[in-house]
């Protein structure tokens, strides 16, 4: 992920060995050589899984830190066992990913994925505009958000900054949230999703989370309605959204994450459809590749934030990020 371990040097002062590489972020930890494992009193690990077979390489590890905002990839359980302890970087693309889920209710509220579809088929849509139910103007829609944690609360603050009405449904945090952000607090899920124009997902991977918008929930939503998920995409039943898709109650879907990732065969049938260009989803549907945090600022937030993450909970005793085993 990164050339050299000079900010990590930085970070953790002298006398602290890095052992840097041997395990492409894209790849397993099967590459690690043993030698290296057992030296290992704290791992910086990215988009890897880390499972039992893999924790026991590492005889020595006494702090893990997930480099980014997910864990769900990571034995926890088995962490805990061994008194490891677990820790994310929350804060490192809370921008990037807050910018690209408002990004993505806009292309598809004006229009300009619909647009730019048409103006590149063969032969090209007239030279007009499309009445669509995609189309709406901002500030008589409701903008509702599942989870106001760090990047809901900046997709809170953007979204209410294009004139629409936020509404949010996050029963974890203590009154007088809502107060402070000029925004609706909901007390149901059914609550928020009834006025949802636009639904945007901020919800991590958790038992409570996954499954939790199915086609009963999406049923919920107005009619016209489009959905955004840059969160985690155990949290919305995909299969459900296409139904509701082709249905035409709900107008469009933007994505950043998927159940599975990367996909496999068979992938998901919304994706299927939409890499296939079907006629019915023209305009109505984006997906990208869980880009969402991406930006050479994130990339360096996340490489210093960890290392300062492993500094204060390794060498420091502290307990910055540190995630509870029975935080599920």
């Amino acid at each position: 992920m990164y050339p050299d371990t000079l900010l990590e040097q930085e970070v953790f002062g002298p006398g602290v060995d890095i052992l840097h590489g041997g395990a492409p972020h894209t790849g397993t930890l099967d590459a690690l050589p043993d030698d290296l494992c057992a030296k290992v009193d704290g791992l910086l690990i990215f988009r890897h899984w880390l499972q039992p077979k893999d924790l026991a390489r590492f005889p020595k590890l006494r702090v893990v830190v997930r480099m980014g905002v997910g864990y769900d990839r990571l034995d926890r359980a088995t962490c805990a066992a061994r008194g490891i302890t677990v820790c994310n970087v929350p804060d490192y693309g809370t921008q990037e990913v807050a910018d690209h889920a408002v990004s993505l209710a806009l292309a598809l509220r004006r229009g300009i994925i619909l647009h730019h579809d048409l103006q590149r088929a063969d032969p090209p849509a007239p030279w007009r505009y499309v009445d669509s139910p995609l189309i709406r103007r901002a500030e008589v829609q409701g903008f509702g958000i599942v989870g106001l944690g760090r990047i809901g609360m900046a997709v809170a603050l953007r979204a209410k900054a294009f004139g629409f009405k936020v509404r949010f449904y996050d029963p974890h945090l203590p009154n007088g949230v809502d107060r402070a952000l000029g925004i609706t607090r909901c007390r149901t899920l059914e609550e928020l999703m009834s006025g949802a124009d636009v639904l945007s997902i901020h919800a991590p991977d958790t038992k409570e989370t996954r499954g939790m918008i199915g086609a009963r929930e999406l049923a919920w939503l107005p009619e016209g309605a489009i959905v955004v998920n840059t969160a985690r995409g155990t949290s919305l039943d995909i299969d459900a959204l296409e139904a509701g898709l082709r249905g035409g109650r709900i107008a469009g879907a933007g994505l950043d994450v998927i159940p599975v990732e990367p996909p496999v065969d068979p992938v998901p049938g919304l994706l299927a459809a939409y890499r296939r260009r079907e006629p019915w989803l023209q305009g109505r549907v984006v997906i990208t590749p869980h880009s969402a945090f991406h930006t050479p600022e994130a990339w360096f937030d996340i490489r210093r934030k960890s290392a300062e993450t492993m500094r204060d909970v390794l060498l420091l005793g502290l307990r910055t990020n540190v995630i509870a085993p029975d935080h599920d």
